[in-house]
C-alpha cells in the first residue's frame, strides 16, 4: 500500500496566499459548531473568491451559507464587486472583502463574517488538528483538470474553531470542529473549453491521472451503469465528513456523465490527521435525486460509495439532514450551459471500514455539495442493466428524455427465455424527489 507520512507540513507561504498567475481562486472554511450557551447546532460554509470574467475584469465575491440546523433553515449572505479583486497582503495570507476576512498560516487561522443585512456577525479561531493535503498526491501532487484548463487543490481536512457568533442582537460563544481549502489555477466555470494555451499541462494531468485510475482498478462489466446530462464532466460530487472516532474523509467525484457505477474521482482516508490513504477504485449509486429548484436537472440527496485498495474496504452512505441551499451563477448568452450550480447542505454518514483484521462500524457527520454544470437541454438519463448468467443473458436500456418529453425501455433476454420489449410514453417533469432503483 502507498500512504504519504506527512512528516512536515506541505504548505508554504507561496501556497497559502494569493496567486497573480491564475485565472480563478478561492479559500473555504466549513464548519460544525454549537452555541454554548443554548447547546443549539450550527453548520457553515464561507469561501472568498476572485476571478478573471473575462480578459480585462476580475470579481471578487464573499459567499457565506449559515444553516440553523434545529430550525431546518439557512442564511445567506451574497457579496460581489465587479472589477476589484479581494483585499489581500501580497506576503502572506490575509484576504478580505468589506467587513469579512480570513488571514493567518498553517497550523492557526482566524476568520470574521459580517452580514449587516441580516444582523449576523462570526468570529472564527481555526486551528488546525491534521496536516495539509494536496487532492490526488500520489498522482499529480495537487494538480486536477477542469475543462481544458488545471487547477490545485489543497485541503486540511479537521481544525477545531471557536470563537462568538451574534445573531439578531445576541451574543454565543461557539466550540466545533472543521474543514479549510485552498484552490487555484488557470480554468473557467464560465468557459471551460477556452483554456487553450495551457493544453500542455492539462492533457499531462489528465493522462498522469487516467493512467492512476485504471493502474488501480479492476476493469469490469458492472450489473448497473447510468448516466445524465447534468453529471457531464464539468460538474461533480463532493463530501467532507469527520466520523465519531477522529477520522475525516474527502470524497470528489468528477463525473463523465455517470450518475452510478464506477466513479472516476478520488476518496481520501486519514485516520490521525498525519498518514493520507487515497482511494480510487470506487463504485457509487444514487438512492434519492431531488429536483433542483432552479432549471432542469436533479442531484443526489441520498448516495452511497464502496471505496476499495489492497485489503481496505469502505462503504459510505450520505444523507443530506437539512433543506440544501443551491447557490446559482448563471452564464449570460450561453451555447452550451445555462448555469453552474452548487447543491450544498449538511448532513451524516453511516457505513463500515474492513481490512483483513477486523469491520469496524462508522458514523459521522459530513458537508455535501454536488455541482452542476446545468446543460441547456436540460436532464436527460440512461440507465443500462446487463443480466449476466447465471441469471441468465440480456440487457435492459431505460431512457428518460425532459429534451424530447418522452421516456423509452427496450428489453432484450436471450436466456433463459428469449424476450423482446420495447415501450415509448411521454413524460412529464416531477418537483418532487425521484427514487432510483437499487
Amino acid at each position: 500500500m502507498t500512504q504519504k507520512n506527512n512528516a512536515e507540513n506541505p504548505w508554504t507561504a507561496e501556497d497559502e496566499k494569493g496567486h497573480l498567475s491564475r485565472n480563478l481562486e478561492w479559500w473555504a472554511v466549513i464548519g460544525f459548531f454549537t452555541t454554548q450557551e443554548n447547546q443549539k447546532q450550527w453548520s457553515i460554509k464561507a469561501t472568498f473568491s476572485e476571478g478573471v470574467v473575462d480578459k480585462k475584469q476580475i470579481d471578487s465575491l464573499c459567499n457565506i451559507t449559515l444553516f440553523d440546523q434545529e430550525a431546518n433553515r439557512h442564511y445567506v449572505s451574497y457579496m460581489r464587486i465587479p472589477g476589484a479583486p479581494l483585499r489581500a497582503r501580497q506576503d502572506a495570507f490575509d484576504v478580505g472583502l468589506n467587513d469579512s476576512f480570513m488571514k493567518g498560516s498553517y497550523p492557526a487561522y482566524e476568520a470574521h463574517f459580517r452580514d449587516p443585512d441580516q444582523d449576523i456577525e462570526i468570529d472564527f479561531t481555526i486551528q488546525a488538528e491534521s496536516f495539509p493535503h494536496w487532492v490526488a498526491q500520489e498522482a499529480t501532487n495537487g494538480w486536477v483538470p477542469m475543462g481544458l484548463g488545471f487547477l490545485r487543490y489543497g485541503f486540511i481536512p479537521k481544525t477545531r474553531i471557536s470563537g462568538t457568533i451574534k445573531i439578531h442582537g445576541k451574543l454565543f460563544t461557539i466550540k466545533g470542529t472543521g474543514y479549510f481549502e485552498h484552490v487555484w489555477g488557470n480554468f473557467s466555470y464560465r468557459n471551460p473549453l477556452s483554456s487553450v494555451k495551457d493544453g500542455k499541462k492539462t492533457i499531462s494531468t489528465y493522462a498522469r491521472l487516467i493512467e492512476w485510475w485504471l493502474r488501480n482498478r479492476k476493469l469490469r462489466v458492472p450489473e448497473t451503469i447510468m448516466f445524465s446530462t447534468e453529471n457531464n464532466p464539468l460538474g461533480y460530487d463532493w463530501v467532507w465528513t469527520v466520523l465519531n472516532n477522529g477520522w475525516t474523509i474527502f470524497y470528489g467525484n468528477s463525473l463523465f456523465w455517470m450518475m452510478e457505477g464506477p466513479a472516476t474521482g478520488i476518496l481520501i482516508l486519514s485516520k490521525d490527521g498525519k498518514i493520507y490513504t487515497e482511494f480510487n477504485n470506487i463504485d457509487f449509486r444514487y438512492n434519492t435525486i431531488q429536483t433542483a429548484k432552479n432549471y432542469d436537472f436533479a442531484y443526489p440527496s441520498d448516495f452511497e460509495i464502496t471505496a476499495m485498495k489492497e485489503k481496505e474496504t469502505l462503504h459510505l452512505r450520505f444523507t443530506m439532514t437539512q433543506e440544501c441551499r443551491e447557490y446559482v451563477s448563471r452564464f449570460p448568452n450561453g451555447r452550451y450551459w445555462l448555469a453552474f450550480v452548487i447543491c450544498e447542505a449538511p448532513g451524516i454518514t453511516k457505513g463500515y471500514y474492513s481490512d483483513d483484521k477486523e469491520e469496524i462500524p462508522l458514523t459521522g457527520i459530513c458537508k455535501i455539495e454536488p455541482q452542476r454544470q446545468v446543460s441547456i437541454i436540460g436532464h436527460n438519463s440512461l440507465r443500462i442493466d446487463i443480466l449476466k448468467p447465471p441469471k441468465g443473458v440480456g440487457i435492459i436500456i431505460e431512457v428518460d428524455s425532459h429534451y424530447l418529453g418522452k421516456k423509452m425501455i427496450a428489453q432484450l433476454r436471450l436466456i433463459p427465455k428469449p424476450i423482446l420489449r420495447f415501450r415509448c410514453s411521454r413524460t412529464k417533469k416531477s418537483n418532487q424527489q425521484k427514487q432510483i432503483k437499487p
